[in-house]
Protein backbone atom coordinates (compact mmCIF):
# COMPACT_ATOMS: atom_id res chain seq x y z
CA UNK A 1 0.00 0.00 0.00
CA UNK A 2 1.20 3.49 -0.71
CA UNK A 3 1.75 6.12 1.99
CA UNK A 4 -1.02 8.20 0.44
CA UNK A 5 -3.58 5.45 1.00
CA UNK A 6 -2.39 4.89 4.58
CA UNK A 7 -2.66 8.60 5.41
CA UNK A 8 -6.22 8.94 4.16
CA UNK A 9 -8.95 9.42 6.70
CA UNK A 10 -11.67 6.78 6.86
CA UNK A 11 -15.03 8.16 7.93
CA UNK A 12 -18.05 6.16 9.06
CA UNK A 13 -21.31 7.99 9.80
CA UNK A 14 -22.83 6.63 13.01
CA UNK A 15 -25.63 9.19 13.40
CA UNK A 16 -27.42 11.43 10.95
CA UNK A 17 -29.82 14.35 11.47
CA UNK A 18 -32.78 12.29 12.75
CA UNK A 19 -30.71 10.33 15.27
CA UNK A 20 -28.95 13.49 16.45
CA UNK A 21 -32.32 15.21 16.99
CA UNK A 22 -33.58 12.14 18.88
CA UNK A 23 -30.46 12.19 21.10
CA UNK A 24 -30.88 15.90 21.87
CA UNK A 25 -34.54 15.35 22.76
CA UNK A 26 -33.49 12.43 24.99
CA UNK A 27 -31.04 14.71 26.82
CA UNK A 28 -33.76 17.36 27.25
CA UNK A 29 -36.18 14.80 28.69
CA UNK A 30 -33.55 13.60 31.20
CA UNK A 31 -32.88 17.20 32.25
CA UNK A 32 -36.62 17.79 32.71
CA UNK A 33 -36.85 14.68 34.84
CA UNK A 34 -34.17 16.08 37.18
CA UNK A 35 -35.34 19.72 36.98
CA UNK A 36 -39.09 19.56 36.23
CA UNK A 37 -39.67 23.30 36.66
CA UNK A 38 -36.31 24.36 35.19
CA UNK A 39 -36.01 26.94 37.96
CA UNK A 40 -32.52 28.30 38.56
CA UNK A 41 -31.18 26.24 35.63
CA UNK A 42 -28.77 27.75 33.12
CA UNK A 43 -27.17 26.20 30.04
CA UNK A 44 -23.54 26.97 29.26
CA UNK A 45 -22.05 25.64 26.05
CA UNK A 46 -18.35 24.92 25.84
CA UNK A 47 -16.95 26.63 22.74
CA UNK A 48 -17.25 25.53 19.96
CA UNK A 49 -18.90 22.12 19.85
CA UNK A 50 -21.21 22.84 22.76
CA UNK A 51 -22.62 26.01 21.20
CA UNK A 52 -25.09 24.54 18.66
CA UNK A 53 -26.15 21.85 21.12
CA UNK A 54 -26.87 24.50 23.76
CA UNK A 55 -28.99 26.52 21.33
CA UNK A 56 -30.97 23.42 20.32
CA UNK A 57 -31.58 22.41 23.95
CA UNK A 58 -32.78 25.93 24.77
CA UNK A 59 -35.23 25.75 21.84
CA UNK A 60 -36.60 22.38 23.00
CA UNK A 61 -37.20 23.71 26.52
CA UNK A 62 -38.93 26.79 25.10
CA UNK A 63 -41.13 24.62 22.86
CA UNK A 64 -42.11 21.87 25.31
CA UNK A 65 -41.80 23.50 28.75
CA UNK A 66 -42.53 27.09 27.66
CA UNK A 67 -39.41 28.22 29.56
CA UNK A 68 -36.57 30.20 28.03
CA UNK A 69 -33.50 29.13 29.93
CA UNK A 70 -30.60 31.53 30.30
CA UNK A 71 -27.78 30.54 27.96
CA UNK A 72 -24.09 31.34 27.90
CA UNK A 73 -20.95 30.26 26.10
CA UNK A 74 -17.60 29.49 27.67
CA UNK A 75 -14.15 29.56 26.10
CA UNK A 76 -11.73 27.27 27.92
CA UNK A 77 -8.65 27.73 25.73
CA UNK A 78 -6.41 29.22 28.41
CA UNK A 79 -7.67 26.77 31.04
CA UNK A 80 -6.58 23.72 29.06
CA UNK A 81 -3.60 21.80 30.38
CA UNK A 82 -2.30 21.32 26.83
CA UNK A 83 -2.75 24.77 25.28
CA UNK A 84 1.00 25.27 24.87
CA UNK A 85 1.16 22.04 22.87
CA UNK A 86 -1.65 23.04 20.53
CA UNK A 87 -0.23 26.32 19.22
CA UNK A 88 2.19 29.05 20.21
CA UNK A 89 -0.65 31.55 19.82
CA UNK A 90 -3.89 29.82 20.84
CA UNK A 91 -7.13 31.00 19.25
CA UNK A 92 -9.15 32.39 22.13
CA UNK A 93 -12.88 32.59 21.54
CA UNK A 94 -15.44 34.68 23.36
CA UNK A 95 -16.87 33.80 26.75
CA UNK A 96 -20.38 35.25 26.98
CA UNK A 97 -22.45 34.43 30.05
CA UNK A 98 -25.03 37.22 30.37
CA UNK A 99 -26.46 36.02 33.70
CA UNK A 100 -25.16 35.41 37.19
CA UNK A 101 -24.21 31.80 37.84
CA UNK A 102 -24.39 32.30 41.63
CA UNK A 103 -26.59 29.60 43.21
CA UNK A 104 -27.67 28.37 39.77
CA UNK A 105 -27.88 24.78 38.57
CA UNK A 106 -25.50 25.03 35.64
CA UNK A 107 -25.57 22.46 32.89
CA UNK A 108 -22.32 22.50 30.95
CA UNK A 109 -22.96 21.38 27.38
CA UNK A 110 -20.46 19.86 24.95
CA UNK A 111 -20.59 17.72 21.83
CA UNK A 112 -18.22 14.88 22.86
CA UNK A 113 -16.61 13.72 26.08
CA UNK A 114 -13.42 11.72 25.84
CA UNK A 115 -10.63 12.18 28.41
CA UNK A 116 -12.51 14.60 30.68
CA UNK A 117 -9.82 17.28 30.36
CA UNK A 118 -12.05 19.74 28.48
CA UNK A 119 -14.71 19.45 31.18
CA UNK A 120 -12.11 19.93 33.93
CA UNK A 121 -10.93 23.10 32.18
CA UNK A 122 -14.55 24.27 31.77
CA UNK A 123 -15.27 23.80 35.47
CA UNK A 124 -12.13 25.79 36.37
CA UNK A 125 -13.19 28.61 34.02
CA UNK A 126 -16.76 28.55 35.31
CA UNK A 127 -15.78 28.68 38.97
CA UNK A 128 -13.61 31.72 38.23
CA UNK A 129 -16.88 33.44 37.27
CA UNK A 130 -18.87 32.54 40.39
CA UNK A 131 -20.15 29.77 42.60
CA UNK A 132 -22.97 27.76 41.08
CA UNK A 133 -25.18 25.64 43.33
CA UNK A 134 -24.50 22.62 41.14
CA UNK A 135 -22.68 21.79 37.90
CA UNK A 136 -23.97 19.02 35.66
CA UNK A 137 -22.71 17.89 32.27
CA UNK A 138 -24.73 17.18 29.12
CA UNK A 139 -22.97 15.69 26.09
CA UNK A 140 -24.24 14.51 22.76
CA UNK A 141 -21.66 11.68 22.55
CA UNK A 142 -19.75 9.78 25.24
CA UNK A 143 -16.87 7.94 23.57
CA UNK A 144 -15.33 6.59 26.79
CA UNK A 145 -11.59 6.61 27.51
CA UNK A 146 -11.51 8.93 30.52
CA UNK A 147 -8.20 10.10 31.95
CA UNK A 148 -9.91 12.02 34.75
CA UNK A 149 -12.76 10.89 37.04
CA UNK A 150 -15.43 12.91 35.23
CA UNK A 151 -18.71 11.43 34.01
CA UNK A 152 -21.53 13.18 32.16
CA UNK A 153 -24.90 13.56 33.85
CA UNK A 154 -26.85 13.50 30.58
CA UNK A 155 -25.76 11.57 27.47
CA UNK A 156 -27.42 11.32 24.07
CA UNK A 157 -25.28 8.55 22.53
CA UNK A 158 -22.59 6.22 23.86
CA UNK A 159 -19.98 4.87 21.48
CA UNK A 160 -18.05 1.82 22.66
CA UNK A 161 -14.91 -0.02 21.62
CA UNK A 162 -13.04 2.77 19.92
CA UNK A 163 -9.42 2.17 18.94
CA UNK A 164 -6.69 4.64 19.85
CA UNK A 165 -6.49 5.85 16.22
CA UNK A 166 -10.26 6.46 15.98
CA UNK A 167 -12.01 9.71 16.80
CA UNK A 168 -15.61 10.75 17.20
CA UNK A 169 -16.37 13.91 15.25
CA UNK A 170 -19.63 15.80 15.54
CA UNK A 171 -20.69 18.00 12.65
CA UNK A 172 -23.48 20.49 13.26
CA UNK A 173 -25.50 22.12 10.50
CA UNK A 174 -24.89 25.54 12.08
CA UNK A 175 -21.10 25.18 11.82
CA UNK A 176 -20.41 22.53 9.17
CA UNK A 177 -23.53 22.64 7.00
CA UNK A 178 -24.70 19.15 8.00
CA UNK A 179 -25.66 17.13 11.06
CA UNK A 180 -23.53 14.00 11.48
CA UNK A 181 -21.70 12.05 14.13
CA UNK A 182 -18.79 10.21 12.55
CA UNK A 183 -16.25 7.65 13.65
CA UNK A 184 -13.05 8.67 11.90
CA UNK A 185 -9.86 6.65 11.60
CA UNK A 186 -6.56 8.32 10.80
Amino acid sequence: MSKQILSQKIKKVIAGPKKIQHCIEKIAQKILKTHPFLDKVGLIGIQTGGTPLTIRLQKIFKDIAKVELPVGYLDITLYRDDWTRIASQPEVKKTDIPFSIEDMNIILVDDVIYTGRTVRAAMDALIDLGRPKKIELAVLVDRGGRELPIEPTYVGLKVKKIDINEYVSVYFKEIHGKDQVCLETY
